[in-house]
């Protein structure tokens, strides 16, 4: 019967002589409603919502370098179910390079679907294998003892370490999955419909990496962040969970990363992204490629490639000794190779995303120890996320591609 009421409200509202934004307007207004008096879902609110954003999609002057010019579905997750077919955990202590202070499993408390809902939850360590162990004389060991539990990065000792008192084992556990073994895509259109974590220090993530590495290793590949954002409360300085942020990582090598030439944010005027789910888009052709929210007249991020090339944009034109790794490339290149899926929720590091002398940071991101200064002030931040209840992970309604 809801479903019924809600059909039939759209078609009162498609035979009315107005504009076709209107239309848009009143259909989201009439969702609106329909969902506060609690006659549908908030699944089902979700799936509405994006199926009435997409007529305004496929409005879009925006034309994508695909092989049909009208774009198809062809791969997308609704979260019926985790599908172990579609998404592989990674497994390791590698702190994705940042030295983050968690490690990612393939544990249920972390990762689990629950009423069409994918959830990427942070837990505590401690919770699995007892605080003495995390802080002294305890082992991790990752290495696994077949494919499905092997560990996936050896990097920063990322399969195994062992606490000693200073270096603790990752003091959190949580989840991070990829599409780099089933699904790869180059050009088109991506679609996260999902609700960002709160909870202090956590940083949320939905990005792509290249599936081979054609131009040579981070970051003359090139790396895709759709959105990153912070879970602290929006009065922090840094940027919280009303703001998200869309990078494109491209360089000859490290460090000579020129992500800050293509780097953009959005803050929320009311709200944040905790409180409800949003549509975290990118348009991506041989000519462009455009993060958005909701729809692309929000965009975080539009970046034009030009027939000089990322090369010339950098400025390494100008040094006659270095190597251009993408001279055989397009003019976007790395971006114009397949790239593979990640959806993670990683928590705190010792790079610069959580600023030092920024908001109530009880860690300094150049202590030998940072990661035991991070759980020795627990209970400056584990409160913000037992408050946030359910909202303290990462809700992903469903991920969709069109070429």
């Amino acid at each position: 019967m809801r479903f019924l009421s809600f059909l039939t409200t759209l078609t009162v509202i498609f035979a009315k002589n107005v504009s076709y934004e209107k239309n848009i307007e009143n259909e989201l207004s009439t969702l609106k409603n329909l969902y506060e008096k609690k006659l549908i879902s908030e699944k089902e609110f979700e799936t509405f919502r994006v199926a009435i954003l997409e007529k305004q999609f496929r409005t879009s002057t925006t034309t994508l370098s695909s092989p049909s010019s009208d774009p198809k579905l062809v791969w997308s997750d609704e979260f019926d179910t985790l599908d172990f077919s579609k998404w592989k955990h990674e497994i390791t202590l590698s702190g994705g390079g940042n030295w983050e202070f968690e490690y990612y499993a393939n544990n249920r408390s972390n990762s689990f679907v629950k009423d069409g809902v994918l959830y990427l939850k942070p837990t505590l360590t401690a919770d699995t294998m007892g605080e003495a162990a995390m802080l002294n004389g305890g082992d991790m060991d990752l290495w696994g003892g077949s494919p499905a539990d092997a560990c996936t990065s050896n990097a920063f000792y990322g399969c195994e370490r062992t606490s000693n008192g200073a270096n603790i084992i990752n003091p959190i556990q949580s989840a991070r999955l990829r599409t780099a073994e089933t699904f790869s895509f180059k050009y088109g259109k991506i679609e996260v419909n999902a609700s960002l974590p709160r909870g202090d220090w956590i940083w949320p993530a939905i990005w792509l990496l290249p599936t081979n590495q054609e131009y040579g290793i981070w970051p003359a590949s090139g790396e895709i962040d759709i959105i990153e954002s912070r879970g602290n409360d929006a009065e922090y300085e840094a940027g919280g969970c009303d703001t998200v942020g869309s990078t494109l990582h491209w360089g000859p090598f490290y460090p000579d990363d020129k992500y800050l030439l293509t780097h953009g944010e959005m803050k929320l005027e009311k709200g944040d992204f905790t409180e409800g789910f949003h549509v975290f888009g990118m348009e991506w052709d041989e000519d462009h490629i455009t993060t958005y929210v909701d729809d692309v007249t929000n965009p975080i991020l539009s970046v034009k490639f030009n027939e000089s090339g990322l090369w010339n944009a950098g400025g390494w034109d100008k040094d006659p000794t270095l190597n251009n790794p993408w001279k055989n490339g397009g003019k976007n290149a790395p971006f114009d190779q397949d790239f593979y899926l990640i959806l993670n929720v990683a928590v705190g590091g010792t790079n610069p995303y959580f600023p030092d002398g920024v908001g109530d940071k009880c860690w300094n991101s150049k202590s030998a120890t940072a990661a035991k200064d991070f759980w020795s002030c627990k209970d400056k931040w584990y409160s913000s996320w037992e408050s946030a209840g359910e909202r303290n992970a990462m809700r992903v309604a469903s991920v969709r591609v069109w070429q």
